[in-house]
């Protein structure tokens, strides 16, 4: 039986939760490190390369749960200017456009990509620099020699792209370009173009893992599950599984219980929030693992 593990977009606080509930689960007995692909859009495209690069399941929370103990950033320096917060209300009315079916996905999109493009952000090579970190030793084209997958959209022309190892990239670069969320992180560079955030598509990008016999989703949810945005969200969600399904796939769904929602809070940027994520990932991958288990293993 081919198995597909699914992880979906989430910020800081995102990559804190879907760790932490993979290790909780890696503890009670289901490795979803184990699967024969691994997707991965933006948080997910994160913890999905550490898993196909061979980080073991059950550890992937213990750095972050680490972090409660020291300080997230050093003091400013004397006389340097901390960066403002971005708007990223101009993004969040896009992203609902386009999932609205208003205008053609891809066209807003590329308006995204032109939001993205214009914005104040760290430059593309202190945030690489953040990801080399966590990729360290790894060729500038290594890539996962296990099945492994991330998303990112064409910045200029709204286009999809899924990077995978026939791509002719490096995945400490793909990964990055998964992650780099519009208005916060620049786009990233690859092969002379520029990328942003695969969750401009989808959060989960769910119908890309179609031909596997059973796909294990993990999505992240932060803040209001109600309202347009939500809503919208969620019927795009049932399209993908009902391609899935269409499939001949078997679909495991899991999101944040009201515990683990409750410590990642509404703003899935705040790195202060990452050990309570992770820690109520690890209770709540616990907690799943039996009902997990029935398909899994």
């Amino acid at each position: 039986m081919s198995k597909a593990l699914v992880l979906g977009g989430g910020g800081p606080v995102g990559i804190a939760w879907e760790s932490g509930l993979i290790a909780g689960l890696a503890e009670a007995g289901v490795d979803l490190g184990a699967a024969d692909f691994i997707l991965g859009t933006s948080a997910g495209s994160f913890v999905g390369a550490r898993l196909a690069l061979g980080d073991p399941a059950g550890e992937l929370a213990a750095p972050i749960l680490a972090e409660a103990d020291r300080p997230r950033q050093p003091p400013a320096k004397a006389g340097e200017t901390p960066r403002p917060a971005p708007d990223l209300t101009p993004l969040m009315k896009m992203m609902q456009e386009a999932r609205s079916g208003a205008r053609p996905a891809e066209a807003v999109r590329a308006d995204i990509g032109a939001f993205a493009l214009a914005a104040d952000t760290v430059d593309e090579a202190a945030f690489l620099a953040s990801f080399g970190r966590s990729f360290a030793g790894l060729a500038e084209d290594a890539w996962p020699e296990r099945g492994f997958a991330c998303t990112a959209v064409d910045a200029l022309t709204g286009a999809f792209q899924l990077w995978t190892k026939d791509s002719g990239v490096g995945v400490t670069r793909a990964v990055a370009s998964s992650c780099a969320v519009p208005g916060v992180y620049p786009p990233v560079t690859l092969k002379g173009r520029r990328y942003i955030d695969g969750g401009m598509r989808s959060s989960l990008n769910a119908d890309m893992a179609k031909g596997h016999d059973l796909v294990v989703l993990v999505q992240v949810r932060g803040g209001d599950t109600a309202g347009p945005a939500a809503e919208a969200m969620a019927k795009q969600l049932d399209g993908e599984i009902s391609v899935l399904k269409s499939s001949g796939a078997q679909v495991v769904l899991i999101s944040p219980d009201a515990g683990s929602a409750a410590a990642m809070g509404v703003n899935l940027m705040n790195f202060a929030r990452r050990p309570d994520a992770a820690r109520a990932g690890l209770e709540q991958g616990r907690a799943e693992a039996a009902r997990i288990a029935v398909a899994w293993n």
